[in-house]
Parts: structure tokens; C-alpha cells; sequence
């Protein structure tokens, strides 16, 4: 292995700004205070019908002010300060709104003190807060702001969203922490108490709750969409407060052994590690499917993350982590989290050097030169939806993990690889990024659709990994799931949920 040489890569880093500058430029150019950018039409479009909520504009901002991109920056905060307002009326996402626009507000205020984002983030949350009135307390998936109330899904009125419930308590919590109002914490953290007394044997979730009940309903268990984030925020929920509220830290684990006994899979051909998916026949019956949606590849790096806190002897480890300074659980993860990032890179291996949005793994031996496929792909055929690369985060984003935890320059390599291909396939001459419809057929075609979360996500964790080590270290930090950074703190507001008898 190939040990860090550490700092900045300055060449990489400012190429990674440079981009920023081409998708952030065009859509001020175009569609300045609208919530989403068409880069080929060059045109913004909205929620609803009244007005912007800021979802490209404050998802971006600690992305360019993190980037010293002042003239940007400074202008963006001008629109936040006059232009932005949440009495909208309309129906916006719970989950989407607090973790791309309150996310935000909260880690712009972290990084700059500046009161204009808390204000603003107050507002919101006074709105948001109404989704929690419901009779179990899990939130309603849609909120109307100007009206302050939840709205119910009109397809499945008692359906909510796992992960969606459960990713929101780390914006939630510090904001009370910031503000010393407890309600946006008691509300967001009874949502974990819900969860974890409706559990299952396994410790895994399925994706969908009753909003009546609080209990789970017959649906799918995955990691991937709707299922991902919960993962994710268990452990961000221990390490954001100080690894002070063990039960965050049980709840983890507990799933991760879940994982390892239900999902973990390897390819027959060439032992390719890959997490499965379950899908309900009956009540208590599941059968696996062979596929990993491209939002899984978080998972390998929220593993290291997990191995080198949860699963440490000792309260710091070395850089990569010595085998004796990890339990016997912590080993097992951090194997399985670079298995999988190397699964998740091997996916990658396609003619743009994109990886799909679904990839399928082969569960026979059959001599094909790849394990996995795109399902329904047929050269010269229409391209499936599976196909496409909306320039998601979430390989980059374990990929910033795997560099910071070992100093592997690999995984810098690998990086820039992804990188150079945004740049080659994704990019257009006239400003902006857009969608790859199919990554394994070149020429490529593109859909009109520049992502909120590549400004805030793909480009700021690019970012990161050719910058120095010093800047937001992983101890200081949790990301949210939006990578909008978030200080760690030991709360001053005494957890209910945590403290209370389990």
C-alpha cells in the first residue's frame, strides 16, 4: 500500500473548483434563486408554483464558501438574505427540505457565524416541526410551509418513509442544541424510539411505517433508496453527540450485524462483494434480489467510519487503524467497507467510466467478463433507467472516508478517475452538467438535469480529498446526508430517548 503523502493536491483540487465554477456559473447565469437547473435548456424550474425555497442555492453555499469562491459566495448570501422566503404555499418534501435546504442554513451558520443563515434556519424549522403531529409522531412526508401542517402521501396516506423519518435528527438536534429549544430535539428523537421498539429479529428496516402505528409494513429491506440514510444517521446520531448516547452505538451495530448475516453477498465467479436486497413474499418470508442501487456504495465508507469509532478499543486509532486496535466487529467491518468500495469502483468499469444507477451481480459462473450487468441493457437498444448516472456522491463520498481513514493514495486515484470521466462525458461546452442517460454506450446521450447534490455532494467531497487533512477533520464533524457539515458538540439538552430505560 501506497502511504499518504500528505496535503493538499493543489493541481486536482483547484481543477475540482474550476468545475464547481462551470455548473454553479451557468445556473446563476440562467436560473438564479430557482430550486432546480436544466443546464441544456438553460432554464430553472421550481417546487411550486410561487416561488423558489433555495434548494440549489442553499445546498451550494458552504460548498463555494468552503472553496474560497468569495464573489460567489457573497452573492449567494445576498439572495438568501433578501430573497429567500419559506411562506410559500405548496407541498414540499420533509426529508428533501431538511436535509438540502435546513441542512443548509445550519452548516453555512457552522462555518461562517453567520446569523442571517440561523434566522433563516429557525424559520424554517418552525414550519418543518408540523410534520412530527401525527398520531404515532413519525413525520408526514410532504409539509405545506406557509400553512404550518403536515401533509399525508396521497397515494398510501398512512405510509411514511423509513430513512426519510429518520434523517432529520442530526439538523434537528443541533439546531436545538444552537437555539436551546428542545422540541425540534424531542420531536426528531422519538422518531429513533418509534423505530427501535417496532424492530425486527434481524435489526434491519423494512422501507416503509405506518404513520398510525409506528409499526413496519410489508416492504422491501435494502440499502439503497429509502432504506440508505437510517444506516447512516445511527451512526452519525453516536458520533454528532460526542459517542455520549450508547444507544445510537447499539442500534448501529445491532444493523451492521444485520447486514453481515442477511445481505452481505459475494459473486460466484470472482468473490465480489456486494449488499443484497429483500423483498417480502408473505408476512415473515423474504427473498434475496442481486441488485445494489449506486446509493448503496455510502455504506462502504460509513463502515470504515463505524469500524474506527464504534468498533475501536481505544478512542483514536492509527492512520490506516492497526488490526489490534479494532474489535473483532470492527475488523469484519472495515474488511466489508473496502470489499465493497472496491465493488462499488468495479461497477465503474463501464465505457464512460460512470457506474449505473442499479447494477445487478450474476449468481452463476458462467464465464462473463464482468459480474455484474445492467438489467434490460441491449446494445443498440433503448436504455433502461437503471442505465443512467445522475452524478450522484455517494462513491466519492466513501471514497473521501477510505483516503482520510488510511492515506491510501488509491483511493485519491480513484477519485480523479471518476472525476476526469464527469468531466469527459457529463460536462457541457455552454455551462453546467447533466445526467448520463447510459454509461456503457458512447457517444453518450444526456438528460437536462444538473442535481442539487452535485454542487453540494459530488463536487464538495472531490473537493475534499485533494485537499489537505486539516480541513473539517472527521473528528470535528458529521456530514449530513446532503455533506453539509455539522460540528460534533456534547449536548447541553438532555436525550430522552437515550437516556431513557430500553
Amino acid at each position: 500500500m501506497e502511504l499518504r503523502r500528505d496535503g493538499a493536491d493543489e493541481t486536482k483540487r483547484d481543477a475540482v473548483v474550476a468545475a464547481f465554477k462551470h455548473a454553479w456559473s451557468a445556473y446563476e447565469r440562467d436560473a438564479m434563486g430557482y430550486d432546480e437547473y436544466h443546464p441544456i435548456s438553460k432554464r430553472g424550474e421550481n417546487l411550486a408554483h410561487s416561488g423558489g425555497i433555495g434548494y440549489t442555492v442553499v445546498d451550494a453555499i458552504d460548498t463555494m464558501y468552503l472553496m474560497g469562491l468569495e464573489p460567489e459566495y457573497q452573492r449567494a448570501r445576498t439572495w438568501v438574505e433578501t430573497e429567500l422566503t419559506f411562506d410559500q404555499p405548496g407541498e414540499f418534501s420533509m426529508f428533501e427540505t431538511s436535509i438540502r435546504v435546513l441542512g443548509g442554513l445550519l452548516s453555512s451558520f457552522y462555518l461562517t457565524s453567520d446569523r442571517v443563515f440561523l434566522t433563516h434556519a429557525v424559520d424554517l424549522a418552525d414550519r418543518l416541526i408540523h410534520a412530527f403531529d401525527t398520531q404515532s409522531g413519525l413525520p408526514s412526508p410532504s409539509v405545506d410551509l406557509q400553512n404550518r401542517k403536515g401533509v399525508v402521501d396521497s397515494f398510501a396516506s398512512d405510509r411514511v418513509s423509513t430513512a426519510e423519518a429518520a434523517t432529520l435528527q442530526l439538523e434537528f438536534r443541533y439546531l436545538a442544541q444552537l437555539t436551546k429549544n428542545d422540541t425540534y430535539w424531542y420531536k426528531s428523537e422519538h422518531v429513533m424510539a418509534i423505530i427501535n421498539k417496532a424492530k425486527l429479529p434481524h435489526n434491519l428496516v423494512p422501507i416503509y411505517m405506518s404513520a398510525r402505528s409506528g409499526t413496519f409494513t410489508s416492504s422491501e429491506i435494502r440499502l439503497g433508496s429509502r432504506g440508505d440514510s437510517y444506516y447512516e444517521y445511527l451512526l452519525k446520531q453516536y458520533l454528532q453527540t460526542s459517542r455520549t448516547e450508547s444507544i445510537y452505538r447499539k442500534m448501529y451495530m445491532d444493523s451492521m450485524q444485520g447486514v453481515h448475516d442477511e445481505l452481505v453477498q459475494k459473486t460466484p465467479a470472482k468473490g465480489v462483494t456486494y449488499i443484497a436486497e429483500l423483498t417480502p413474499i408473505n408476512v415473515n418470508k423474504y427473498t434475496l434480489q442481486h441488485k445494489q442501487d449506486h446509493l448503496v456504495c455510502f455504506l462502504a465508507g460509513s463502515l470504515m467510519l463505524g469500524a474506527t469509532t464504534t468498533g475501536a478499543m481505544t478512542r483514536t486509532v492509527s492512520v490506516p487503524p492497526e488490526q489490534h486496535e479494532l474489535s473483532e466487529e470492527g475488523r469484519r467491518d472495515w474488511q466489508t467497507g473496502k470489499d465493497l468500495l472496491e465493488t462499488c469502483m468495479y461497477t465503474h468499469e463501464t465505457a464512460t467510466g460512470l457506474a449505473p444507477e442499479i447494477a445487478m451481480f450474476r449468481t452463476d459462473d458462467e464465464g462473463e467478463p464482468r459480474d455484474w450487468y445492467i438489467k434490460n441493457s441491449r446494445p443498440g437498444g433503448p436504455s433502461s433507467y437503471d442505465a443512467r448516472y445522475m452524478l450522484r456522491p455517494e462513491t466519492v463520498e466513501s471514497l473521501f472516508i477510505a483516503w482520510r481513514l488510511t492515506g491510501d493514495i488509491r483511493y485519491r486515484n480513484y477519485a480523479w478517475n471518476i472525476f476526469s470521466s464527469i468531466e469527459k462525458y457529463a460536462k457541457l461546452p455552454g455551462g453546467g452538467y447533466a445526467t448520463v442517460l447510459d454509461v456503457d454506450t458512447v457517444p453518450v446521450s444526456l438528460d437536462d438535469k444538473q442535481e442539487t447534490f452535485f454542487l453540494s455532494e459530488t463536487l464538495k467531497y472531490l473537493y475534499l480529498i485533494f485537499c489537505d487533512s486539516s480541513v473539517l477533520p472527521l473528528q470535528d464533524v458529521v456530514f449530513n446526508t446532503e455533506a453539509h457539515p455539522l460540528p460534533v458538540f456534547v449536548p447541553t439538552i438532555k436525550p430522552a430517548f437515550s437516556s431513557s430505560s430500553h
